[in-house]
């Protein structure tokens, strides 16, 4: 009897399932395998798979799309959870293009145009005999996967165009409506940070960059890719290796392409960092554990929860002028995340906003945060002493840019870092002077800001970045990678955006995102504006700046608590939410997002520059006495 199907009569590919389903059920009844489940047909991209729990998708194992029929999912280590059909569902639906994602998950519904796709005899049959073949006789576990991928379920594609088939490997949905727990509700327990010693004093991750057990084929493959469809390497970048990806998430403002990217000086490199980027990103920018957040207003939570306008707000003007912000009210409800304190160890809700950013709730978009203080690492002390160095490496940069610093320039043959040494070559030869800086302002930990400025003058002239690490040479190498990506493009980027980047150059409010604020100073009108980096002043060795080195401390706790002293010295608190999914456990990695307030946040949009109105830059114009002066207002080139 042909099963009930789950869409309307008259949706998208309606027509095509319930034939399909017949096909496929009348072979099975024939008895040509024996065993294994029988054939369930439903359809992908007719309905939003998002939202509802779905039993017989769940169980599905035969998806019908559009330009291909999915079957699985199929295999998997014994013992191991498994992925359902409707984790294939919402994994497959991400990885379609704006148009087709809006239509479904926006739209009220969709309409058929037509019977369509067509399903001719041959077309059954193809599909059919992979079938057969899954059922009776599946290729070996791990046959043609990375090894990482090997213990996981597998989904076949067959096109519809070419019969063409292939497998991939498919990550259980955290947030599957079918098959997802619940998370118990309150916080969570604290993890005091151990003790990690390291493999050797001078390195500063507990495993190698090839040593975490990255699913690669998982991540990232056309139809089921938990952070894209696939990896982009560019061999004609003269001066990195690099490699980007993205996929689209929903977010506040709609659709959003969010990149993640690797720029090492080799490609299978750039590549592992690149998918630990991605593995980043995917767990930053919403929270992926089931179970809904506390949604209360602040003026209910306040004795545990982290005030919101602790890290800025924006000014009034902003508030009246944009319509994407909205003025912080306590008497109105927002969500809210558990993190901890790391000082005491006690619980605190933080705005849901903060902590994953691509987050949209009516009300809490009072800030629209970033990624910044995110980091990823192989246990939970190596995440939060990344996403702190992060925080003090931006909140430095900002501090430097609004604050009118003159660093103090760094002598770059000082460096003993080969790889230095050759990247400054490399952006020689590609017509950029790289100038670096000791931006450290009033904190000890090293901070380094590069800026590759074009020799000849020309259009694509600035470039900037920076990096802080507790090693100062890991920090400048870090910083100028980053340059290094940027200057093969600048040129191009500059000339292809003119006509808006002039127009910003006139007008600040037209600088909205964060390419614009980079790609700004490309023009070489620009330079006047960052005449401080640029005039000549003595070098000084790394030796001066940064004295004799002490002996790296052997276990990665104590590099941890170094900064935390450091900064509670300050008079700072910090915080730690957890993001890590449950897909990073699986692969030996921790996601957090550290928070500390009063440092100066890196925001995108001149009209939505926290900095400005906060007192620690403030504070600092009154030490320098530039108060009368002010602060630099021009955007910031931080990319």
């Amino acid at each position: 009897m042909t099963r009930a199907l789950q869409t309307a009569p008259d949706a998208p590919l309606a027509a095509a399932a319930v034939q399909l389903q017949r096909d496929l059920e009348a072979r099975w009844s024939a008895g040509q395998i024996p065993g294994g489940e029988p054939p369930v047909v439903v359809t992908l991209g007719a309905v939003d798979v998002t939202r509802a729990p779905d039993p017989v998708r769940c169980s599905a194992n035969v998806h019908l799309a559009g330009d291909a029929v999915l079957l699985g999912p199929w295999g998997g280590a014994p013992g191991r959870s498994k992925a359902c059909g409707h984790c294939l569902g919402v994994r497959w639906q991400r990885l379609r293009g704006r148009t087709e994602r809006d239509a479904l998950e926006v739209c009220s519904g969709l309409n058929s145009a037509g019977t369509w796709p067509e399903l001719p005899e041959y077309l059954v049959d193809a599909v059919w005999n992979v079938f057969c073949v899954l059922v009776d006789s599946p290729p070996a576990e791990g046959a043609y996967l990375d090894p990482d991928s090997a213990a996981l379920s597998r989904i076949t594609s067959v096109d519809l165009g070419g019969l063409r088939s292939y497998s991939v490997p498919l990550l259980r949905e955290p947030l599957c409506p079918s098959c997802a727990g619940a998370e118990p509700d309150g916080a969570p327990p604290f993890e005091a940070p151990r003790s990690r010693p390291k493999s050797q004093p001078d390195q500063y991750r507990v495993r190698g960059l090839r040593d975490y057990d990255l699913p690669v084929g998982a991540l990232a493959n056309p139809v089921s890719g938990a952070i894209g469809a696939g990896a982009l390497m560019n061999p004609l970048l003269p001066t990195t290796s690099a490699v980007t990806g993205g996929v689209f998430n929903r977010g506040y403002a709609g659709l959003l392409d969010i990149a993640w990217s690797g720029h090492a000086n080799s490609f299978a490199n750039s590549l592992r960092l690149a998918y630990l980027e991605g593995v980043e990103r995917y767990a930053g920018t919403h929270r992926r554990r089931p179970g809904p957040p506390l949604v209360a207003p602040y003026a209910e939570v306040a004795d545990r929860a982290l005030d919101p306008t602790s890290c800025g707000v924006y000014t009034d003007e902003t508030y009246d002028a944009d319509p994407m912000v909205r003025r912080f009210d306590p008497s109105r409800p927002i969500p809210w995340i558990w993190g901890h304190r790391m000082r005491s160890g006690e619980p605190v809700l933080v705005p849901r906003r903060f902590c994953f950013y691509l987050s949209a709730a009516d009300g809490d978009n009072f800030v629209l945060s970033s990624s910044s203080g995110c980091a990823t690492g192989g246990c939970l002390e190596e995440a939060i002493l990344y996403g702190l160095l992060e925080l003090i490496e931006r909140d430095a940069f900002v501090l430097g840019w609004y604050g009118r610093e003159r660093l103090r320039r760094i002598d770059l043959d000082s460096c003993d870092s080969a790889a230095v040494r050759t990247m400054v070559d490399r952006a020689t030869l590609a017509g950029y002077d790289v100038l670096a800086f000791d931006n450290r302002i009033d904190l000890t930990v090293p901070v380094v800001t590069t800026v590759a400025a074009r020799r000849d003058g020309g259009t694509g002239l600035l470039s900037f970045a920076a990096a802080a690490h507790l090693a100062p040479e890991r920090a400048v190498a870090a910083a100028l990678s980053e340059t290094l990506t940027y200057i093969p493009l600048k040129r191009r980027t500059t000339l292809r955006r003119r006509r808006q980047l002039e127009a910003m150059a006139e007008d600040y409010a037209l600088v909205e995102t964060v390419h614009d604020h980079a790609d700004l100073f490309g023009l070489p009108a620009m330079r006047e504006f960052a005449e401080d980096y640029l005039v000549d002043r003595p070098l000084e060795s790394m030796a001066e700046l940064y004295g004799t080195p002490r002996p790296p401390d052997p276990d990665l706790r104590q590099d941890l608590q170094g900064i935390l002293d450091e900064l509670y010295g300050k008079g700072y608190d910090v915080i730690v939410v957890d993001q890590t999914t449950p897909e990073q456990f699986g692969m030996g990695l921790r996601t957090v997002c550290t928070i500390v307030p009063g440092l100066l946040p890196i925001d995108f949009g001149w009209r939505r520059q926290r900095a400005l109105t906060m007192p620690r830059l403030e504070r600092r114009l009154r030490e320098r006495g530039a108060a009368a002066d002010g602060p630099r207002l021009v955007p910031h080139p931080f990319p």
